[in-house]
């Protein structure tokens, strides 16, 4: 048979165990799906099956972005200003523009926003206030602005509008009121308008 091979023992079996085989095999196998086949954690980011709500998402962070504003007209007969934002502004960037007013108010900083509108009163300079925000420079004229500060039941016989209440109306924004010997309730704010006899915009809703 030729010389003696040194690897091969009379009543040994040649080569590995069956079952050193096997486990081998399973453990090459657990080492391929551990490291070659992604977890949920490490898959790429897949496209939403609704590219809407992604647009949504950034919508939404671009609504908290403060709106810019300048002031219009101040009508200190009727303690009221009116400010004009960009078309293009959001009713969740209005909501954060009356939350700004408000806080303002309470810091006693509003008056680096808006004119007085009670100027020297014991109350201060925004003692009572109605400040009126419109997209539309048109709208944000001291016309306009006293025919909604008089309100929906001022006789037309009486004070000749030039600007309809209702056409002015429905181009209010956003509205903040402010009376400050209303301890109870000092300020008030909402999308669209109101009156105090409770007429109010299509898209009214109250903030405050």
């Amino acid at each position: 048979m030729g010389e003696h091979d040194p690897q091969y023992e009379e009543g040994k079996r040649a080569g590995a165990h069956p079952l050193v085989v096997v486990f081998s095999i399973i453990g090459g196998l657990w080492l391929l799906v551990l490291f070659y086949v992604p977890t949920q954690k490490d898959k790429p980011a897949t496209v939403p099956e609704n590219p809407e709500s992604a647009h949504r998402v950034a919508d939404d962070d671009a609504e908290t972005s403060p709106v810019m504003f300048k002031v219009q007209a101040t009508l200190v007969d009727v303690n009221a200003v009116s400010v004009a934002v960009p078309p293009q502004a959001t009713d969740s960037q209005i909501v954060g523009l009356l939350r700004r007013f408000k806080q303002a108010r309470l810091a006693n900083t509003l008056i680096t926003h808006i004119p007085p509108t009670t100027p020297g009163h014991k109350l201060g300079a925004h003692a009572v206030a109605e400040i009126y925000v419109f997209s539309d420079p048109k709208y944000a004229t001291a016309e306009a602005v006293r025919v909604l500060a008089r309100g929906a039941h001022t006789p037309g016989k009486l004070y000749p509008q030039a600007i309809p209440f209702e056409e002015a109306m429905e181009q209010v924004r956003g509205f903040y009121r402010i009376d400050l010997s209303d301890t109870a309730h000092p300020d008030s704010a909402s999308v669209g308008f109101a009156d105090e006899s409770g007429v109010h915009s299509k898209n009214y809703r109250a903030i405050f």
